[in-house]
C-alpha cells in the first residue's frame, strides 16, 4: 500500500498524551533529547496537574514537535517502513521535515520555540482572534472576510475540510466576519480559545524573525516527499523549503487541497503520527475512501504496521 504520514499541530495536545507509549524507551529518550536542547523538562509538563503549561504557545509548539518525532521513532523502532510522502498541519510541517531528514531535530526544536515567541510577540495579547466557521463554502467565507475587514485584518486561514474553515485576524474584524458568515448561511461560527491569530497578515513581523533564524539553519534535501501547506507542493531545494516555512506563518493552511493532492498521487492509506485524532477526522471528511489511522499509542502503531503493509 502507498501510504503517507500526517503530523498534527497545535490543538492536539493534552495532559498524559504520551502515556500509551510509556513502555517504548525511544519515546522517553526523544523527550529527554528535546528537554536537553530547550533546557526544561517537557515530559514533566505532560504529567502536571493542570494544562496551563502545555497550552502556552511557547511550550505547545516544541511539545507537539517532540511528540510527533517520538511517535515517528516508535514506528521505526517497531519495524515500520518509510511512507511515500509526509505532510504536517501548520506546526506539524516541521515534524514532517524532521521525519524526512530535511531538518535536524535539535534545529527544529529551536526554530519552533522561536516561531512561537515571534508569533506571540507579533500581536499584543487580547487584540487578535480566531474562529471556526462551519457549514459554509470557502468562497462565501472569503467574501465575508473581505466585507468585514474594513481597515483591519481578517482572513480565511485554515481550509481544514469541506465545511470547516478557520478565520483569523484583528479581534473586532473577526467578530464582524463571524456575523457576516452567519448571514450567508453558516451553520455555526465559533470563537477559538487562542491568543495568536495564526496564518494571517498580522504574522508578517513573526515571519521576518523566522526568516532570519532559518538563514542560519542547515536544510537538507528531503529523503521523503514533503507536501507543504502554503503551496501544496514539494520542494527539494533548501531555499525553497525555507521560503515555504516563512510564508506559512502568514498564509493559509490548505489542508483540504493537501489531502486531495496526496490521493491524486496514488496514496491509498494515511497515518496521523502524533497525539490525538484531529487529522484522521479531517481526512474522513475530505475523502471517505481513504483510510487514516491515528497512532495514539503503541497498540495503534502495531495495528497500523499490519494495515499499512
Amino acid at each position: 500500500m502507498a501510504f503517507a504520514f500526517l503530523f498534527p499541530g497545535q490543538g492536539s495536545q493534552s495532559l498524559g498524551m504520551m502515556d500509551g507509549f510509556a513502555d517504548l524507551p525511544v519515546v522517553r529518550q526523544t523527550f529527554d533529547e528535546a528537554s536537553a536542547v530547550l533546557g526544561e523538562d517537557l515530559w514533566a509538563m505532560l504529567g502536571a496537574e493542570t494544562a496551563d503549561a502545555i497550552n502556552a504557545t511557547v511550550n505547545t509548539q516544541p511539545l507537539m514537535l517532540t511528540a510527533g518525532v517520538a511517535v515517528w521513532r516508535a514506528w521505526e523502532s517497531l519495524g515500520g517502513e518509510k511512507p511515500v510522502a509526509v505532510a504536517g498541519h501548520s506546526l506539524g510541517e516541521y515534524t514532517a521535515l524532521v521525519a524526512a531528514g530535511a531538518l535536524a531535530f535539535a534545529d527544529a526544536l529551536r526554530l519552533v520555540r522561536l516561531r512561537a515567541e515571534a508569533m506571540q510577540d507579533a500581536v499584543p495579547a487580547g487584540t487578535g482572534a480566531m474562529a471556526a466557521i462551519l457549514g459554509l463554502d470557502d468562497a462565501a467565507i472569503i467574501e465575508a472576510c473581505r466585507e468585514a475587514a474594513g481597515n483591519e485584518v481578517v482572513e480565511a486561514v485554515n481550509f481544514n475540510s469541506p465545511g470547516q474553515v478557520v478565520i483569523a485576524g484583528s479581534k473586532d474584524a473577526v467578530a464582524r466576519a463571524m456575523e457576516a458568515c452567519k448571514a450567508r448561511g453558516a451553520k455555526r461560527a465559533l470563537p477559538l480559545p487562542v491568543s495568536v491569530p495564526s496564518h494571517c497578515a498580522l504574522m508578517k513581523p513573526a515571519a521576518d524573525r523566522l526568516a532570519a533564524a532559518l538563514a542560519d539553519v542547515t536544510v537538507n534535501v528531503p529523503v521523503i516527499k514533503v507536501t507543504h501547506n502554503t503551496d501544496v507542493a514539494s520542494h527539494s531545494d533548501p531555499d525553497a523549503i525555507r521560503a515555504a516555512l516563512v510564508s506559512q506563518l502568514y498564509s493559509p493552511v490548505r489542508w483540504t487541497e493537501t489531502i486531495t493532492a496526496l490521493v491524486a498521487e496514488g496514496i491509498t492509506g494515511m497515518a496521523e503520527c502524533g497525539p490525538g485524532k484531529v487529522l484522521a477526522g479531517l481526512v474522513k471528511r475530505i475523502d471517505g475512501s481513504v483510510k487514516c489511522v491515528a497512532l495514539t499509542d503503541k497498540a495503534a502503531v502495531e495495528t497500523a504496521l499490519a494495515e499499512l503493509a
